[in-house]
């Protein structure tokens, strides 16, 4: 029941106050004794209970670190135990270096937020004309219109491969924009790794150089590094996988300044001195002024009610933060996830408070929670807070009688991650919701109540229907989540959009019908890759007889290509994609997103004899097999080259071994498996099998 508390607010999830003259004039400082136990038992309670394998934590108080500790285990063997200079991946709050990096070239008059990208990377270009008009700002408030995230083969185990970072121009050049550059924001990181290239090529000299000299340095951040600098193994904070017994190796995200960073929760809060104003001739108050302002009402955007992580500034996931603007108390916060690590940084620049909590596991919601958990309890110690608010709820619903008009918008509705909802809404003032691509869950009920929204059973949801200036309907969503013994969060969205038919014409129908049930497999992904044991690289392709004409969210263009025309701001409109498909030698190919994938014909039977062995072609393309049923059981052995790897599959598409992370070049094959063998190119792989 817990962990499935957290999933879900990992899914949903991704003004100014004067000091107290009290306050101020007690020169005797706080001992944060309570604050310091509340933090250690959530702490606690986040790593026996809710599944974290470490969390570590500190807070900073005009410029003073009164507060640090951790829980949990670094390694199973409890041997390099855990510290308050253990490093963490902080994913997305990367992009705070990353916006302070631009900020700093702003300051000196060698950048203008309002200039088009184009006048600082003359060869950035896009199919979309449209890209000519994206501005720096853009980039960092998340309006530009790209797609959302350029990163195939960015996530490596032990590799520092920047290929991610220099092809991404490269690939740019392929895509188009989902939006007009302006419209609105929706969470992208593709314009991060633009502002990235942005700031070597006006300082010229690398992100991690740069940052080294102008940030980490100046701040005695010693603990704060990039992929591309030399990094002590054992320093690192270990990470797991239910998918693997044993401890991962380092997990690298090599489009650093989107979320490569590691740091500590220390060296965090030290960071955070510059949103303070502490520090001297890093960023100008009115670059911090500038930073802070409501970007996110630039374009459209949903109605304002405790927007929490979505409220954008520059860089920053909120300028108004639940539960602060409930005290009046300005805070900014950026939070970041990779695939094992999170982050979250909680800044009131009034107080020259900050708190900083990394964890390996769990989620950035989370940290983020306790985050706001210490500076409360500090602000109730200072006495600023007099009292705890209680948590929010919209209380039990009362049914109000429903216009007969809002029957109109039921329908499918199309939303993050490739989430599709069927909407049905009774004249009685019943909504019910249900998850298209998930049959088994049950569906959510909610009632119509007299402001003209319905409300779930609990009290918790509130939603209704909003049709925007550009005709799009939208599906608005207000919530409260809270996780017994951790905190509340609170969150207001468009969560979904009203999809509109999309009748084909008979012969691009029939193309896609055909592709339905068939399975493909990802050959364009790195031998290091993390994706091999995380992701999907076997997709079984599947349409839905409600919803024609889509392929999950998106539209069929034709009988080869379909898009996602998703326009909704927040996080439920982000990483949209492109589907292509196409022949090669016989073979159809799917593109997405970066990632190359081949129907089954291409794949054959692994052979059968004593010895065979696989070759990686010159188009550099992934090896796939199947596993015959004469070969189920069989002891698979490889002779491994210099530069590639091979993992396992069974029946459900699960990995069973990947040899970059056991080391293990054997391994059983499972009935109705699969096998994949990645490498540089020429890179041979020789193969026995044993009963």
């Amino acid at each position: 029941m817990k962990r499935t508390s957290i999933v879900a607010v990992t899914l949903a999830l991704s003004m100014l106050a004067p000091l107290p003259a009290m306050a101020a004039a007690n020169s005797k400082p706080l001992a944060y004794d309570a604050a310091k136990k509340i933090a250690a038992e959530k702490a606690k309670l986040l790593t026996e209970t809710y599944g974290m394998t470490s969390v570590q934590y500190a807070l900073i108080d005009d410029g003073e670190i009164t507060i640090s500790g951790h829980a949990g285990k670094n390694d199973l063997t409890d041997s390099i135990p855990l510290s308050s200079n253990t490093i963490y991946g902080i994913g997305s709050t990367s992009k705070m270096f990353l916006t302070t990096a631009v900020m700093k070239l702003v300051d000196e008059g060698k950048v203008d937020l309002d200039l088009p990208v184009v006048n600082y990377i003359p060869d950035f270009k896009m199919k979309d004309s449209r890209y000519k008009q994206i501005t720096t700002r853009m980039l960092l408030n998340h309006s530009s219109g790209f797609l959302g995230t350029t990163g195939n083969n960015a996530t490596l185990y032990g590799d520092n491969d920047t290929y991610a970072h220099d092809t991404f121009l490269e690939q740019l050049a392929t895509q188009s924009l989902k939006a007009d550059p302006g419209a609105f924001s929706v969470y992208c990181n593709d314009g991060f790794t633009l502002a990235e290239i942005l700031v070597e090529r006006v300082s010229g000299i690398g992100f991690t150089a740069f940052i080294h000299k102008y940030i980490t340095g100046p701040l005695d951040m010693s603990h704060t590094k990039t992929p591309q600098d030399l990094i002590d193994q054992a320093a690192l904070a270990g990470i797991y996988s239910p998918l693997y017994e044993g401890q991962l190796p380092q997990e690298n995200y090599n489009i650093i300044a989107t979320g490569g960073l590691y740091s500590t929760a220390e060296d965090l809060a030290a960071f955070s001195q510059i949103f303070t104003g502490q520090t001297e001739g890093i960023l100008s108050a009115k670059s911090l002024e500038a930073m802070a302002q409501e970007e996110y009402k630039s374009g459209m955007w949903p109605e304002e009610a405790h927007p929490s992580y979505l409220s954008y500034g520059l860089g920053w996931d909120s300028v108004h933060l639940f539960p602060f603007d409930e005290y009046g108390i300005k805070a900014l916060s950026k939070g970041g996830d990779t695939i094992s690590y999170h982050s979250s940084l909680v800044v009131l620049p009034e107080y020259k408070l900050s708190a900083a909590v990394v964890s390996s596991g769990g989620s950035s919601a989370l940290d983020q929670m306790i985050a706001n958990e210490l500076l409360l309890s500090v602000l109730q110690e200072k006495g600023v807070i007099k009292e705890r608010k209680p948590e929010g709820s919209y209380g039990v619903p009362i049914k109000a009688d429903m216009p007969q008009e809002v029957t109109q918008y039921a329908g499918i509705y199309g939303g993050g991650s490739n989430k599709l909802l069927k909407i049905e809404v009774k004249t009685e003032g019943e909504m019910s919701v249900s998850t298209v691509t998930a049959p088994n869950n049950p569906a959510q009920t909610y009632t119509y109540t007299a402001d003209g929204s319905f409300v779930n059973g609990e009290g918790t949801e509130k939603v209704k229907f909003v049709v925007e200036k550009n005709g799009h309907t939208y599906l608005w969503s207000r919530s409260y989540i809270a996780i017994p013994g951790i905190g509340q969060t609170a969150i207001s969205k468009y969560n979904a959009e009203k999809l509109e038919d999309n009748p084909l014409a008979q012969d691009a129908a029939d193309a896609w019908a055909q592709r339905d049930g068939q399975k493909y497999y990802w050959v364009n992904g790195k031998y290091t890759s993390t994706s091999y044991l995380h992701s999907t690289p076997i997709l079984p392709f599947q349409t839905s007889k409600e919803v024609p004409g889509y392929v999950l969210n998106q539209k069929m263009i034709g009988a080869d290509k379909a898009v996602n025309q998703l326009q909704i701001p927040g996080m439920d409109g982000r990483d949209t994609m492109e589907i292509e498909f196409f022949k090669k030698n016989g073979i159809e190919y799917m593109k997405a997103a970066g990632n190359l994938y081949a129907s089954e014909e291409l794949v054959k039977p692994l052979y059968s004899g004593k010895q065979s062995s696989a070759t990686i072609q010159a188009d550099g393309e992934a090896k796939w097999y199947t596993v015959s049923a004469k070969d189920t059981g069989k002891v698979m052995t490889v002779n491994m080259p210099a530069h590639g790897s091979f993992a396992v599959y069974n029946e459900a598409g699960i990995c069973i071994n990947h040899t970059v992370i056991s080391e293990n070049n054997q391994a059983v094959l499972p009935e109705n498996g699969s096998v994949v063998f990645a490498g540089e190119v020429g890179s041979t792989f020789g193969i026995s099998l044993k009963k």
